[in-house]
């Protein structure tokens, strides 16, 4: 039997379908390349939006149409969030959540025998185990992408995730070790621990963050080490520290922002201010020396934002300098405080604020890029594009293109960095 997966959503996602792919395989499936006919049709969800919820909808609905006779499978966070919405779609014919996905192949079986849709939908529960699935295989990619926690403990005013992904639970850090070292030996130079909560990996075990790292870079094999999504308020000067003397990870933090208005934090629950925020960001700037980089996310028209607040927030973002920003409009989720709060912001002015702090966010990275010139940095070929040009990223997490005779995917060789493009740094090899 053939089986073809759509992934919505975050690299945590990306990373379960791979392993979901794994785990057909192991049991006889054939994974369907992209436009190819299959048995079994599996969208694994994204919630954060109610966009994203259509989106897989809308593919369920034309693989039904598209093949009458196929296993379609809704599984993921759309489903664990809104079981009932989600068990109401006739599209579906097997519905699984977030928790124990190795399920599905039975729900599958089940469907199959008996033809009707099966609904297996299993709750979070307060002190369940992190669910370990079988290992990703990463064909085609160079950098190894490692779920090393899954859930939150938070209850920000906008996010539907924690009812999606339940509370945090870590990956046992022997489990992680154990496939570093197995990845890195079959020639995965860089690995990105990732999670719904990474600055939460070890709070219900006892491991930290900065001690899994220091045990992953004593891997001989692994020659970088990337961080996923950090939370600023998890920062502690100890963790800088410790981080900072490890010479494998890379200087580049995607710390989570949200919005640059401190009105606007306190009404999303966030954490931290602005001013602590730069204070972390600081913190780390002088922890490797002034070689880090930043990337970010950021919601604009969260409920009450006045213009004024939105101005606050776009001048903090410019003045943060980062590398590269995720803008999003904030979308209304039933079940959070967000969906009852007074003055929501209408969608037109969503859309131009949107328009507005990326347009800022870019010209910052045009500028940080073109300024990056004359630099010398490592950069880890990712994607041969034509002849000896490949493209690959550096240690700061700048995108660069660069004529590398001789090399192949995977290595990384020094360069000094050229102009700027709008998309990539030329390069040149030293």
């Amino acid at each position: 039997m053939r089986a073809a997966f759509y992934t919505l959503g975050c690299k945590v996602n990306q990373n379960e379908t791979g392993a979901l792919m794994r785990m057909f395989e192991q049991n006889g499936y054939t994974i369907a390349a992209d436009g190819e006919e299959a048995d079994v049709y599996v969208v694994n969800s994204c919630t954060v939006t109610a966009g994203g919820d259509k989106k897989s909808r809308q593919w369920l609905r034309r693989a039904k149409r598209e093949n009458p006779g196929a296993v379609t499978v809704l599984t993921g966070c759309y489903p664990q969030a809104f079981p009932e919405e989600a068990a109401a779609d006739a599209e579906a014919d097997v519905i699984t959540g977030s928790a124990a996905r190795g399920s599905i192949l039975r729900c599958i079986r089940q469907h199959l025998d008996t033809g009707e849709q099966v609904v297996c939908i299993t709750p979070h529960e307060r002190g369940e185990a992190f669910e370990e699935l079988p290992v990703e295989k990463f064909e085609g990619h160079t950098r190894a992408f490692i779920k090393i926690e899954d859930g939150c403990d938070r209850q920000c005013a906008y996010c539907v995730i924690p009812r999606a992904r339940g509370r945090v639970r870590s990956r046992d850090e022997a489990s992680i070790l154990r496939e570093l070292e197995a990845l890195a030996d079959a020639g995965y130079a860089e690995c990105v621990l990732s999670g719904i909560n990474l600055s939460s990996y070890g709070k219900d075990t006892g491991a930290t963050l900065a001690g899994l790292v220091e045990k992953a870079a004593q891997i001989p094999a692994l020659r970088r080490i990337r961080l996923g999504s950090l939370e600023p308020d998890l920062m502690h000067d100890e963790d800088i520290a410790r981080l900072a003397a490890v010479d494998k990870l890379c200087p580049q933090f995607h710390l989570s922002l949200q919005s640059g208005c401190a009105s606007t934090l306190r009404r999303m629950r966030r954490l931290y201010t602005p001013d602590q925020y730069r204070a972390v960001a600081d913190k780390l700037r002088r922890a490797f020396g002034g070689n880090a980089s930043f990337t970010t996310d950021v919601i604009v028209g969260f409920a009450g934002e006045t213009e004024e607040e939105f101005a606050e927030s776009l001048a903090f973002v410019k003045e943060m300098q980062f590398l590269k920003v995720h803008v999003f409009p904030y979308s209304r989720r039933e079940g959070t405080p967000g969906w009852s709060m007074p003055d929501q912001v209408d969608e037109p002015t969503k859309s131009l604020r949107v328009k507005a702090m990326q347009q800022a966010a870019d010209e910052v990275r045009a500028g940080l890029c073109a300024g990056m010139r004359g630099m010398r940095e490592e950069v880890l070929l990712e994607k041969a594009v034509s002849g000896t040009m490949f493209t690959g990223y550096t240690r700061l997490y700048v995108p660069v293109a660069v004529s590398a005779p001789g090399r192949a995917a995977g290595d990384i060789v020094p360069v000094e960095l050229g102009e700027f493009d709008g998309r990539r740094c030329s390069a040149r090899i030293l």
